[in-house]
């Protein structure tokens, strides 16, 4: 019979380094954690060979006493909590108290600090998690922890290890994540003995070191997002859906501070980008979401890496709509700083244009025959023909957009900057029947009036059925569909919010349900396949948009279908009714399908095109 015997100190710390510990990457994260809970505002990580040889982790924080060193190294002890209470409302990045013994266990470790009122610091050094004793040391204010030779003395550990620059690369992304949430912090990188990268300090949440992190194109091509409701606030950074990632490597999520992982906050942003986003591409985003720190438990993961909401659903729902409704903000003709609630008012539409009779003339002249320009020769210079488009066919101030009547809002710039000019400004051709040519104060805009049509044609569509709702309609034969007990639990306990999406559903069994009513809309769709999937929603999500995502595919073609066609001829007039629509329309950026619709030129390019004033 076997005998049940307590672990050794050092195998109980070895065991718990295989939870805490998992490459170097790991190390310094836990240790630069600690830095920046003991209120450091520079950290020095010094690196050699990917960190499996060496990692320093220096700080100027406030320092641990000489005789609290040999705590600092003993398992769960720490400064961080001391209470159930602490613990539920924990705000530092650390409170385990199992980070330094673990390291200790597997490598060669040293811990020296100073605590500034002290005359000088104190060193400790442990060698494969055996503690020796606590010796004077001359040291700066702050704290450094060496670890060497990581995983010296667990040989099958160390084998898992990848090459130098893969183990380096692990760090360097994992500083760039905290980069991107403590640019109040100087960190500073070297490796192999040469500098390799310094963050220098700025003002918190800057998008200076947005650009120095993930580049000027992400820091050009995102809108800011700041949302407070409910005891919660979301703000940072979503780049706009023509920056668009092949994966997910540009996703930074930290609540309260902290960067994590949540498969609920992922699914409520991929929701956002629902229609404006190519297929097979993935948004980026830098999203901080801060709240109550007793409504997130933070101690459901070893490594920390993820969080447990109180109430996910509210949660999941506070993200979705905050980025939805930037994301409708994203206008053709806007600046992505201008692409937020709070613009300016739009410009308006001729009568015709508002309800929409401006692609349903025929082409060609009055008389039927072939097409004829409508724009006679103005005999203008250069800079008096926005004027005199503007004269020609800019719509009366008085007028309302056709966004306004569609129960949308305006919420446009009349002009592009003072130059009293829309921002996609006046059409002057017709590009082989496809593209649109405008000019605008800053040079020259196209747009594929297919795609934009079509986005201005579904946005209508869906304006009219939000106000109309999702209708039930009743099932001749009722459907009896088997499942799972637990989506047949969900079911019950779902039935209200089913029923609000037109399902009519009761349960008949331990396994099945008993379908009365689908969606009207979606009477011709697959209901059972559609209802497994809302089950799933509600169950992992706490909502579903599967019944709207499936209208909206709906919607989607029959906005594709009623689309002007290339090859269509269009009056001036009628091109500029659609610039204008345009610019009237939320996410006309990108058609239903996730395309660009148009796309801006400056003056300044085109002359780099032709060489001018080289």
């Amino acid at each position: 019979m076997s005998t049940i015997r307590p672990l050794p100190e050092i195998l109980i710390n070895q065991i718990a380094a295989g939870e805490v510990v998992e490459r170097p990457a790991s190390v310094v994260k836990e240790l630069v954690e600690n830095a920046l809970d003991a209120g450091a505002t520079r950290v020095d990580i010094d690196l050699e060979e990917g960190g499996v040889r060496l990692i320093r982790i220096r700080d100027n924080g406030g320092g641990i006493a000489a005789a609290q060193l040999p705590l600092a190294v003993s398992r769960h002890a720490t400064s961080k909590i001391a209470s159930l209470d602490d613990l539920e409302s924990v705000a530092t990045l650390g409170f385990r108290g199992e980070a330094l013994p673990s390291i200790a266990s597997v490598s060669r470790f040293t811990l020296a600090s100073r605590q500034p009122q002290d005359e000088h610091g104190a060193a400790l050094q442990i060698e494969g998690g055996k503690i020796g004793e606590v010796t004077p040391r001359a040291h700066a204010p702050g704290t450094t922890v060496e670890v060497r030779e990581l995983f010296y003395n667990v040989p099958a550990r160390r084998k898992f290890l990848r090459a130098e620059r893969t183990e380096l690369g692990h760090i360097e992304e994992w500083l760039r994540s905290l980069a991107l949430a403590r640019p109040d912090v100087e960190l500073r990188v070297s490796h192999n003995g040469k500098p390799s990268r310094r963050y220098k300090p700025g003002d918190l949440y800057s998008d200076a070191r947005l650009g120095e992190t993930l580049g000027e194109d992400f820091a050009r091509q995102s809108l800011r997002v700041d949302h407070s409701a409910a005891g919660l606030r979301l703000h940072g950074w979503i780049a706009q859906p023509q920056y668009s990632r092949a994966s997910a490597d540009q996703q930074y999520l930290y609540v309260n501070g902290r960067s994590v992982r949540d498969r609920s906050v992922a699914h409520a942003v991929k929701m956002a980008y629902g229609d404006v986003l190519y297929h097979g591409r993935q948004p980026a985003y830098v999203l901080f979401l801060e709240l109550d720190p007793a409504r997130v438990d933070v101690n459901v993961h070893p490594a920390k890496h993820e969080v447990r909401f109180r109430d996910s659903r509210l949660i999941h729902d506070f993200v979705y709509r905050t980025l939805k409704d930037a994301l409708a903000e994203t206008r053709a003709g806007l600046e992505p700083a201008a692409g937020l609630p709070g613009a300016a008012a739009a410009p308006s539409l001729s009568a015709g244009a508002q309800a929409g009779a401006y692609l349903s003339r025929p082409p060609g002249s009055a008389g039927g025959g072939g097409w004829a320009p409508r724009q006679s020769p103005l005999g203008l210079q250069v800079s008096e023909a926005p004027a005199a488009y503007a004269a020609l066919y800019a719509p009366p101030a008085d007028a309302a957009t056709p966004a306004a009547l569609a129960g949308g809002s305006p919420g446009l710039p009349a002009t592009t900057a003072d130059s009293g000019v829309p921002p996609l400004g006046y059409a002057i051709a017709q590009l082989h029947g496809i593209y649109i040519l405008a000019e605008n104060a800053e040079g020259l805009i196209v747009v594929d009036m297919h795609a934009a049509h079509e986005r201005i044609g579904y946005e209508r569509l869906k304006t009219a059925h939000d106000g109309i709702g999702l209708h039930a309609q009743p099932l001749l034969v009722p459907i009896t569909l088997a499942v799972g007990e637990r989506d047949a639990d969900t079911a019950e306990r779902e039935a209200a919010t089913l029923a609000e999406l037109g399902f009519e559903v009761t349960r008949s069994g331990p396994g099945s349900l008993h379908v009365r009513s689908i969606p009207a809309l979606l009477a011709n769709a697959e209901p059972e396949g559609l209802l497994r999937d809302v089950l799933t929603d509600l169950r992992e999500h706490g909502q579903s948009r599967r019944v709207a995502s499936a209208r909206d595919e709906l919607l989607s073609t029959m906005a594709c279908h009623g689309a002007v066609r290339a090859n269509r001829r269009l009056t001036v007039p009628e091109m500029n009714a659609l610039l204008r629509d345009m610019e009237a329309t939320e996410r006309s950026g990108q058609c239903n399908h996730g395309r660009p619709t148009w796309a801006r030129f400056s003056l300044a390019e085109i002359d780099r095109w032709f060489l001018r004033g080289r």
